[in-house]
């Protein structure tokens, strides 16, 4: 019972209590002398325990309007059985029913409890740090953009900001459902709701509170259940006219007949009113109200949607809404960007081809230094991979060239490194490159050295990216990008995708998304991944918009249906699979539910279907129904 709210152990006591005298009073010989005619008042004692708020619900939602609900037709079907003396059925029913209940309050609070537990990642305090040095813990609301934070080992970061002195590594679990920590110092960035593991990080706040990383992911988290799936509508509506419906069917079942009995003389009866009085047909209809009660489909939906939601969020996917979980589930094309989604986004130099004799070693170093003074990201690859340091006064004379490269003194002699253009312009004749990727030449005093390739490498969780999705339903996959014809023609042939669109520009992206939308199955659905910067046309443009390696991007989070939390595009496949899953479960619910009340209900039209077996189409498919609703939260990281 240490598991159970406060409400939940005393609807527990309340069932012991019930079934407790339920079976006493059935032990008694009731049937002997004056204890038979006070065998209601006896049954009345456990009904009462367990019912008596049913029934109050039931009175105060009629005086409210709302007349055809779940109580509604238990109150009906339980004080309809004790007119009729079923006294013991009405208790059983009754019983059984707030059993029910109690499952299904319980399985929805694990699943609340397990969404809360993923997402309680805001902390409650913040260090601040004042201008003697001392520390006073505030509401991180309180703390304002500039100020300095400190976080100890074993802390959460109460903010988003910037990190000024010490070391440490962080999880980042909650947020990216990776276990994998991440290595930051001076000067990196750093997101609220991440664990501080080992050191001790000063860190000026970049963003108030209510902007921070865990605010925007809690209120998002928060919202999901707002923008429901057509299956939950459905359900909303269908039980809005069903208890209704089957309500007055019940009330045809027992007049008509009794009517029947009591106008048409007895030779003349057909053979299904022959034989019978008005109380079995009274009690036909009462069993047919408690096989009806929606009660498996009006929770086990809405519980699939929200446990597969809960599911993709330990996986550090994101989902908007049971809307794009249900829309994810239909998905044919696949639409990504390149750089930082099928990319790592960042260059780095994958071949040296120098000219005739010229070292390779040589030929970086010299293409490192005169790119030295530049911020461009090619220059920075060509650094990093030279790796050394320029010594004072080895480069002089730089002159930066617009749209051709770079020329300078580099121990006194003269240094070209640029594109062809550059070497065109300065007479140099360069060697030509198959290879996809930048090229960077490079001449030293008028001669050609030779040149390196500079590549964007795709990441290594792409490589299966493509047949992933294939066996997770996918149909078509396509490869958006602003570079050259020969890197796209590259990326896509070695990550197996079908078909690819180079040189594009933000509106080229919008413009072939929008034929992608045209070309498709009616009632198939294309997603566009990107990484959610410079992609939100696109992603707000597609039927659903997945943002990727989207740890801290404020773009990401507000223009993409879903995020995921980190830079592996593998998680789109998780996500897929987690959908078709949550739809899958959804749609066992609705058939097994409808199936076994419709069969159970033809059975109780004609008398073959006892109080027992309404219990069952009701209590128990409900019982069933959550049980396979739950299996939605359980998923690993492939979302099986």
């Amino acid at each position: 019972m240490k598991n159970l709210t406060r409400k939940q152990r005393k609807m527990l006591i309340r069932i012991i209590a019930s079934a407790a005298l339920l079976a006493a009073v059935k032990l008694l010989p009731v049937a002997d002398g004056a204890l038979s005619r006070i065998a209601w008042v006896l049954y009345l004692v456990p009904y009462g325990i367990i019912g008596w708020d049913v029934l109050y619900k039931a009175l105060r939602n009629i005086r409210n309007g709302q007349v055809f609900d779940e109580n509604f037709l238990m109150a009906l079907a339980t004080v309809g059985a004790f007119g009729t003396g079923e006294y013991a059925e009405a208790v059983f029913v009754m019983l059984f029913y707030q059993v029910g209940e109690l499952f299904q309050d319980y399985a929805v609070g694990k699943s609340r409890q397990s969404i809360a537990a993923l997402m309680d990642i805001r902390p409650d305090t913040a260090n601040l740090e004042r201008e003697d040095g001392s520390l006073e813990e505030v509401d991180p609301e309180d703390v304002e953009v500039g100020a300095v934070v400190v976080v100890k080992p074993g802390e959460r970061v109460p903010l988003d900001g910037v990190v000024l002195e010490g070391f440490s590594a962080l999880d980042t679990a909650a947020l990216t459902g990776e276990s994998a920590p991440r290595d930051v110092g001076p000067g990196d960035d750093v997101i609220s709701g991440c664990v501080n593991q080992s050191g001790l990080l000063r860190v000026r706040v970049a963003k108030p509170c209510q902007e921070s990383t865990v605010s925007k992911i809690l209120d998002l988290v928060e919202n999901a259940g707002e923008k429901k799936a057509a299956s939950e509508n459905f359900i909303t509506r269908f039980a809005r006219y069903y208890t209704p419906c089957v309500t007055l069917a019940a009330l045809a079942l027992f007049l008509l007949p009794t009517i029947a009995l009591a106008v048409v003389p007895a030779s003349s009866q057909p053979a299904f009113l022959s034989g019978t009085a008005w109380t079995g047909w009274l009690h036909r209809a009462l069993i047919f109200l408690v096989i009806s009660c929606p009660c498996a489909l009006v929770i086990s939906v809405p519980l699939s949607f929200f446990g597969g939601i809960g599911g993709a969020g330990k996986c550090g996917i994101l989902v908007k809404g049971s809307n794009y979980l249900e829309l994810l589930s239909r998905t044919e094309t696949v639409v990504f960007d390149k750089t930082g989604t099928l990319t790592k986004g960042s260059f780095a130099v994958t071949a040296l081809h120098p000219a005739g004799d010229f070292p390779e070693r040589a030929l970086l170093e010299y293409a490192a230094l005169a790119e030295s003074w530049s911020s461009h990201p090619i220059s920075l690859s060509l650094r990093k991979a030279w790796g050394e340091e320029a010594g004072a006064g080895r480069v002089t004379d730089v002159e930066e060239i617009a749209g051709h490269g770079v020329a300078a003194r580099v121990d006194g002699r003269t240094v070209l490194a640029g594109n062809s253009r550059l070497m065109e312009r300065e007479g140099v004749c360069c060697e030509r490159c198959g290879l996809p990727g930048t090229i960077v030449h490079v001449a030293v005093d008028g001669a050609y050295a030779g040149h390196i390739l500079i590549s964007d490498l795709p990441k290594p969780e792409a490589k299966t990216l493509s047949e992933g999705l294939k066996a997770a339903g996918v149909k078509r996959t396509v490869m958006l990008t602003g570079d050259t014809e020969a890197t796209a023609k590259s990326v896509a042939g070695d990550l197996g995708l079908d078909e690819y669109h180079a040189q594009l520009l933000p509106a080229d992206k919008v413009a072939q998304v929008e034929r992608l939308l045209e070309a498709k199955t009616p009632g198939a659905v294309l997603a566009f991944v990107g990484d959610g910067i410079n992609d939100a046309p696109v992603l707000t443009r597609a039927d659903v918009g997945i943002a990727m390696g989207a740890l801290g991007s404020d773009a990401a989070i507000e223009a993409a249906d879903v995020v995921l939390m980190d830079d592996n595009p593998a998680k789109i496949v998780t996500a897929m699979r987690i959908s078709r899953k949550t739809l899958r479960i959804v749609k066992q619910n609705i058939w097994f539910a409808l199936g076994v009340k419709f069969a159970v209900l033809i059975l109780g039209f004609f008398g073959m279907a006892s109080m027992w077996a309404a219990v069952f189409a009701d209590v128990g498919v409900a019982f069933l129904a959550i049980l396979n609703a739950t299996r939605c939260l359980r998923v690993n990281e492939f979302g099986k």
